[in-house]
């Protein structure tokens, strides 16, 4: 087989996207995880696409996610042209509610700030709400509906995108454990994986929380891309007699409905390391978030509970783009909103690897940052 023209390290929804993205360039793409891709954060998250500010440090994301948004009908249609398989995308907005005593100011609030950014937000009558989810607790003292904001059900997307994937040609290997980079001079010329080297032209590091787990790299990956685990925990109920037909957010935290009639909760927001453990603390907080928004679901099945690891960092921003080492890029570091960012993060990386620049200014971004030194690649002109 001939050697590869990029190597990703990371078999998640994100470098899973960049391998489908690179293939449409007729590239050859080798993929690597350690496990069975997809297993970790993509598979664990609830599948929110929302833009959004929803964490003070969040602004700086705004553009980014809007942009990703937009890009997600195009997306979703070309992995499931290619797989031939559903990628669960469903663009019904989302609700937020806010409960007494400060609802109506705190409401105002969102809706002046998300319509500054650019995104869409309009306050809803009570008896509007009640109307479209018959559930929600009626001591709601103030919503607002998001019109533009849509779901996935991420395992479903990250099995179609895996599939389509292979059928464009990349080659994924499971259990291949990266153990350290190969390079001529100031050149990264590919990895040694599985006890083997394989050389490619460029390398793309999507690893997520576990970038500074690659033994051999590990000052490396201080420097350019130091992410750590942040642990959510998340659980799946049923409920007889309560339905819910879009996402529902309130201050503590949101419900995700499913097609197939489960309800997800959500979520903690732990530095815990790399324990994925769900615990009797997270699953109570939850639940008092979920039934302050659905007093209803007080009578209903716990039929899941899992967590996955957010790729965190020191500023909580994605780490996106070229290093100073020649053919290493990074794309890693999403925290709570990988699913939403994949297909811009994939775009980017495409157009770094083929053009050395993008029509997306993502410096804010660069892995650069935590150092002295200046990304190499700009907004193309």
């Amino acid at each position: 087989m001939s050697a590869p023209d990029v190597v990703i390290i990371g078999g998640g929804l994100i470098g899973a996207s960049i391998a489908f993205e690179l293939a449409a360039e007729k590239l050859r793409v080798t993929l690597l995880d350690r496990q069975q891709p997809g297993q970790e954060a993509s598979w664990a998250a609830a599948g929110m696409l929302s833009p959004g500010p929803h964490l003070p440090g969040d602004l700086p994301l705004v553009p980014l996610g809007q942009e990703s948004l937009k890009l997600y009908p195009q997306f979703v249609a070309g992995v499931e042209e290619a797989s031939g398989k559903p990628a669960s995308y469903a663009r019904t907005g989302a609700l937020e509610i806010f409960l007494p005593p400060r609802g109506e100011a705190e409401r105002d609030k969102l809706v002046s700030e998300y319509r500054a950014l650019g995104l869409a937000a309009d306050p809803l009558a009570l008896e509007a709400v009640l109307q479209w989810e018959k559930s929600i607790n009626p001591a709601m003292s103030a919503a607002a509906w998001l019109s533009e904001e849509a779901t996935v059900d991420s395992p479903v997307l990250m099995d179609a995108v895996l599939a389509a994937a292979r059928r464009r040609g990349v080659e994924i290997r499971a259990g291949c454990t990266v153990t350290g980079l190969l390079r001529e001079g100031e050149r990264c010329t590919g990895v040694v994986a599985g006890g083997e080297r394989i050389a490619a032209a460029q390398v793309v590091v999507a690893a997520g929380c576990f970038c500074g787990e690659i033994p051999g790299e590990r000052d490396l990956f201080a420097r350019y891309a130091p992410t750590r685990p942040v642990r959510g925990q998340i659980l799946a109920l049923r409920a007889e007699g309560v339905s819910l037909q879009r996402v529902l957010r309130a201050g503590r935290g949101y419900l995700v409905p499913r097609p197939d009639g489960r309800i997800i909760v959500g979520s903690t927001l732990e530095n815990a390391g790399f324990d994925k453990r769900v615990t009797a603390g997270g699953i109570r907080q939850m639940l008092d978030a979920a039934l302050e928004m659905i007093p209803g679901l007080a009578a209903a099945r716990l039929v899941d509970s899992w967590a996955g690891l957010r790729p965190g960092t020191p500023d909580d921003l994605p780490i996106l783009g070229p290093t100073d080492v020649d053919g290493l890029l990074i794309a890693t570091g999403h925290f709570r909103n990988g699913i939403l960012l994949a297909p811009v993060t994939a775009k980017l990386v495409r157009e770094w690897v083929t053009r050395k620049r993008t029509t997306f200014n993502a410096e804010t971004f660069s892995p650069m940052r935590f150092s002295s030194a200046r990304p190499q690649a700009q907004k193309a002109p």
